[in-house]
């Protein structure tokens, strides 16, 4: 396969995972100010919380075999920010691994500051590469991060791809995290104490 066909896949990945994203803040926010989501949408958000952790190992593999592609096949050179984002993306695949393995719905808190870092270098990242002349360059001359290697669609370059890849870690460990809906909690489980009292006295 050629260059242009894996990262033409990479780039459609991307979109696809744009639009999870949107769908996914759409019904988080309608669910803040609603208190509720649709009765249709629940089943699925439901599965999704179910699949979090596998899909986020997969989108953690997939961007670190993207990045290890682009730069030992298609041998494009990752300047300082590349490497700084792949410090932030590469420990998310054991990360969420091993969240799957011992069913941890907590990696969030693992995440979360991973993703919040790489999200910020993705961003500036991307801006440098828009903008070279309106922000300021960390980079050295040997290789510019000013240098756009992929473009797809218009709008998405390495960089671009890598901030979806963050912000879909971010959103898969929250909703890991999510119980579903009528989920036993512990006041369905233990009982209350204070009830049988209140029958003894009475």
């Amino acid at each position: 396969m050629s260059v242009d066909v894996v990262t033409t896949f990479l780039a459609l990945l991307a979109v696809l995972g744009l639009l999870f994203l949107a769908v996914t803040w759409t019904l988080g926010i309608w669910s803040r100010v609603t208190g509720s989501v649709p009765a249709a949408v629940v089943p699925l958000r439901d599965a999704f919380v179910e699949l979090a952790l596998p899909l986020g190992l997969a989108v953690a593999l997939t961007t670190t075999l993207g990045s290890l592609y682009l730069s030992e096949v298609a041998k494009f050179p990752p300047c300082p920010l590349c490497w700084y984002q792949r410090i932030c993306m590469y420990p998310n695949v054991a990360l969420f691994a091993v969240a799957w393995w011992r069913r941890d719905r907590d990696v969030r808190f693992y995440v979360l500051p991973l993703v919040a870092v790489g999200t910020v270098i993705a961003t500036y990242h991307y801006l440098l590469e828009r903008f070279p002349d309106s922000v300021s360059s960390v980079c050295s001359t040997d290789v510019p991060c000013e240098t756009v290697w992929v473009w797809k669609f218009h709008f998405l370059s390495i960089p671009g791809m890598a901030w979806i890849g963050f912000l879909l870690l971010g959103t898969l460990a929250v909703l890991a995290g999510r119980r579903r809906d009528g989920a036993a909690t512990a006041s369905d489980t233990v009982p209350d104490e204070s009830d049988d009292r209140e029958e003894v006295l009475a």
